[in-house]
């Protein structure tokens, strides 16, 4: 959901300035594209980024996971 978000939010943000641009400079879609445009290459470049951050947290909690099951008091038991 996270993910979704991020990508919407920037996709939303670049259009919604481009259009203001366009309305304030009185310009068709030349600031709208363009702004359209970064916004998709900003949320895709954050989607990116927070996923590549949420698997770095998955891979640590299972290696942090493995690490302790091969705690000495575990060994002992077997």
């Amino acid at each position: 959901m996270r993910l979704a978000v991020e990508l919407v939010a920037g996709v939303g943000v670049g259009g919604a300035i481009g259009w203001g641009l366009d309305w304030w400079l009185g310009t068709k879609p030349i600031f709208f594209l363009l702004f359209l445009g970064l916004g998709i290459a900003g949320g895709m470049t954050n989607v990116f980024r927070s996923a590549r951050r949420m698997n770095a947290a998955v891979s640590e909690r299972q290696r942090t996971e493995r690490t302790a099951g091969d705690s000495p008091s575990s060994r002992d038991e077997v």
